[in-house]
């Protein structure tokens, strides 16, 4: 769902009300079942190519750069909608999923929960992280 006109997209942007570090948190969501994925951050600079190519972007805090989601693992996320928050701090990010959405290797980040006092993973791996990576 790129967005192929800058005015629209300046909108968009004008609207985003990124913190003191430039940054606005993400939260990626499967458009099609609605299961969370992720919660990643966006700046200005990330927020405008994934509205620009549809393909999402982005800002790694670790690397203190762009992170085009899939670059590495080939797990990337394809845009499907774009929504801002009542407060314009968050952003929903409806996406079509290309394989796990986690590092781990699990599909969504959201995988542990409390079960009888205890943290315990509720989903497991779909696919070993050093196959996706490399390593």
């Amino acid at each position: 769902m790129p967005v192929a006109d800058p005015a629209a997209r300046a909108r968009f942007l004008a609207a985003t009300r990124f913190n003191e570090q430039g940054l606005v948190p993400v939260i990626a969501q499967a458009h099609d079942t609605g299961e969370v994925l992720m919660m990643a951050w966006m700046n200005a600079e990330a927020l405008e190519e994934t509205l620009a190519t549809g393909r999402v972007v982005y800002f790694s805090r670790s690397r203190n750069a762009l992170w085009r989601k899939g670059e590495t693992s080939g797990q990337v996320q394809q845009l499907k909608d774009l929504r801002l928050d009542c407060d314009g701090d968050t952003i929903l990010a409806l996406v079509e999923q290309q394989g796990v959405a986690c590092h781990t290797g699990r599909r969504s980040c959201f995988y542990q929960a409390l079960r009888e006092g205890e943290l315990v993973p509720v989903s497991t791996p779909e696919v070993d992280p050093a196959v996706l990576y490399g390593r």
